[in-house]
């Protein structure tokens, strides 16, 4: 970190000096900030969010976001990397929430800088990718950016105390993704992807139910599931998504957005 000028004391009037104060503090704070140092570049000023009450693992179906994503390809679009595209779920996003089905957005926190986690890039580009070209994801800022950089500076930065920073946000969604593997689990119990079978949602459910004790929540697409959210506890342990305050609201809320028999479609290039 950049060191800080020395000189010798000076003495000044009461209220200049408390002026004065106040500028040296603020060159301080810019010249840290220039120099890459502990601050950082904030977001968020001014949004005092309460803190969240519990956490939404989000995962995207990519067969059925590609399928109702208009085909722009480019390289950072995992939906047209041909037998490279992903065939299970992946990450949409670590999502604080609140208990009465709001949440909060956008706050205070460092920018996202992707040198941050470039350890994590090749795991990312795998389990985290992008469904659509990066030029079409919206920032807190009301421009664009990096599908990352939307999650974290959307989310990541209201995940305090939890999450301590943007390189703990990703490792820390990674872990729960690899831990509590969905894809895995109904893969056992029989539901892969498939652009002819359809399933039984009540099975679906059933099986995440009994590998993980919990009930997820599910988002569906027409007959397509969408996405599958497991929800955790501000201590990432496992629990029911209750959204409602009650599993039952849960499973309505699955069967409101699903039909009976849903399908996980197989993603399919368009290049």
């Amino acid at each position: 970190m950049a060191s800080l000028p020395t000189g010798p004391p000076i003495s000044f009037p009461a209220t200049k000096g408390v002026l004065l104060s106040v500028v040296w503090i603020g060159l301080c704070c810019i010249a840290k900030i220039n120099a890459g140092g502990d601050l950082g570049r904030v977001i968020g000023i001014g949004n005092n969010e309460r803190e969240f009450d519990y956490f939404k693992l989000s995962l995207i179906w990519p067969g059925t976001s590609c399928a109702a994503t208009p085909r722009h390809c480019c390289s950072s679009n995992a939906c047209c990397r041909r037998s490279d595209a992903p065939t299970g779920f992946t990450i949409h996003g670590l999502w604080p929430d609140y208990s009465d089905g709001t949440w909060p957005a956008c706050c205070p926190g460092k920018k996202f800088d992707v040198n941050v986690i470039s350890s994590l890039l090749s795991t990312m580009n795998k389990y985290w990718p992008s469904l659509s070209c990066d030029s079409n994801i919206s920032n807190c800022y009301g421009g664009t950016g990096l599908f990352w950089e939307h999650e974290w500076e959307k989310h990541g930065t209201c995940s305090s105390p939890v999450v301590r920073d943007e390189y703990d946000y990703f490792v820390k969604t990674l872990d729960l993704y690899f831990k509590y593997n969905v894809t895995e689990v109904l893969k056992k119990a029989g539901y892969v992807a498939s652009n002819s079978e359809k399933y039984p949602l009540e099975g679906i459910i059933s099986a995440i139910q009994t590998a993980f004790h919990v009930t997820p929540e599910l988002q569906c697409s027409g007959n397509s599931i969408d996405e599958l959210r497991l929800c955790f506890s501000k201590d990432l342990k496992l629990t029911d998504c209750e959204a409602e305050s009650s599993t039952k609201s849960v499973l309505i809320n699955s069967e409101t957005s699903c039909p009976k028999y849903v399908r996980l479609p197989e993603v399919v290039s368009s290049i």
